[in-house]
């Protein structure tokens, strides 16, 4: 078979596989018709991307692909990103920190694969962070808006209630693993470190004050 007639032949799998991504995150478990395309035609997907200036991450063992803007190579000129930088609030920037530091306890542990919280342990998780005295409900409706903003960004994932309980389930998808590294983590640390020395200055002032 010639190269137009491979054109031919794979046109429509090659268009639905370079919109899903486009869309967004590809996951196996999803559509794995789609999944088995993608794999089939990834070196043509990472010739149409390229030229876009973006780059295919795949990740075969954790079963999900999707498109980030490839570095510029020394003297190429730059072009307009087609993939937008999304500036993240330090609540959910936190909230990221603690489910990827959470998701590498788990695989250590050797465990199931799918990593899966309630939205309890998930306020357990950042009550810490806050103040001495937070509302509690305010504190629970703060968390619910930054996992419906991670949700939104593909990190984690709500799961339908089962029969009987009303505990709402978090899945934390394991994506998070490729945005979220080890390099990542130790600035973010850093950033910890600050926000808890002003935590803990900001309650020594008022311990002062309500002497």
């Amino acid at each position: 078979m010639n190269r137009a007639e491979d054109d031919t032949a794979s046109g429509p799998a090659l268009a639905r596989v370079l919109i899903g991504l486009m869309k967004g995150v590809v996951y196996q478990e999803n559509d794995a018709l789609l999944w088995q395309d993608l794999f089939a035609l990834q070196a043509r997907v990472r010739d149409y991307v390229a030229v876009l200036g973006l780059e295919l991450i795949l990740d075969e063992a954790e079963g999900y692909a999707f498109l980030r803007t490839r570095p510029l190579m020394e003297g190429e000129p730059e072009v307009p990103r087609l993939v937008h930088r999304r500036a993240l609030s330090f609540p959910v920037s936190l909230l990221l920190a603690l489910l990827r530091k959470k998701l590498a306890e788990f695989d250590a542990g050797g465990g199931d694969t799918r990593l899966i919280l309630s939205r309890d342990e998930i306020v357990e998780m950042i009550r810490v962070f806050l103040p001495a005295g937070s509302n509690e409900a305010r504190l629970i409706d703060q968390v619910d808006t930054h996992l419906n903003k991670i949700a939104e960004l593909g990190f984690v994932r709500r799961l339908k209630a089962q029969s009987g309980s009303q505990e709402q389930m978090i899945e934390v998808r394991r994506i998070l693993k490729a945005f979220v590294d080890a390099q990542w983590l130790a600035g973010f640390d850093q950033r910890l470190a600050a926000y808890r020395a002003s935590l803990a200055a900001g309650d020594a002032a008022a311990g002062e004050t309500a002497e």
